[in-house]
């Protein structure tokens, strides 16, 4: 009877153990993603002449963020954003978004975001700080970014998501064109869904 019992404690025991060794450990180590440019998205609304919306994108978009799931303060992000890049669906309209009057993309090539704090709100959400630079002008940002996945993709990589939406003043960073007679709004509205391949 108490050898019976005996190995009933051990084969439980064992079978505890074999659960708790098939459950995937927090993330010990800061992990590093790379941008994918091809399934990443940085998209953006402004009101035009206070009636319709216009949308746009920007095609070419680079970057990484570092993961570290045990210790989310230590987690970073920089995104490097082409202005040439821009794509609205109309050449002449993409031609005027890159001169002087917007984007002045020959001048100022790049729009970048550099995170300076990142905090957890939940689960799924956490609250990035950082420097969003356009025209060469750069003003603090905090957005709130939600955690949308992880997988692997074709080849097998470790893939991981992230998504925000968030509005910005375009007037801060020297683009008025069109603000005097309502032609386009001030606030552009910013969506970026990122992915990201592990390195």
């Amino acid at each position: 009877m108490a050898m019976r019992f005996r190995t009933r404690v051990w084969t439980h025991l064992a079978t505890v153990a074999l659960l708790v060794g098939s459950v995937p450990s927090v993330q010990a180590q800061p992990v590093t993603y790379q941008i994918d440019p091809v399934h990443t998205f940085v998209l953006f609304r402004v009101k035009h002449l206070n009636t319709g919306f216009a949308y746009g994108r920007f095609n070419n978009v680079s970057g990484k963020i570092v993961v570290d799931e045990r210790n989310p303060s230590n987690s970073s992000v920089e995104i490097e954003v082409d202005a040439n890049s821009i794509d609205t669906g109309n050449a002449r309209r993409d031609e005027h978004l890159r001169s002087p009057d917007f984007f002045n993309a020959r001048q100022f090539p790049k729009l970048t975001f550099k995170s300076t704090r990142v905090r957890k709100i939940d689960n799924t959400t956490v609250e990035v700080q950082g420097n969003l630079t356009i025209r060469g002008i750069t003003r603090p940002l905090t957005v709130r970014v939600t955690f949308t996945g992880k997988g692997r993709n074709q080849r097998g990589q470790e893939i991981i998501g992230f998504e925000t939406t968030f509005t910005i003043r375009r007037s801060q960073f020297g683009i008025t064109y069109g603000l005097q007679n309502n032609g386009l709004s001030d606030e552009v509205r910013v969506t970026v869904s990122v992915e990201a391949i592990r390195q």
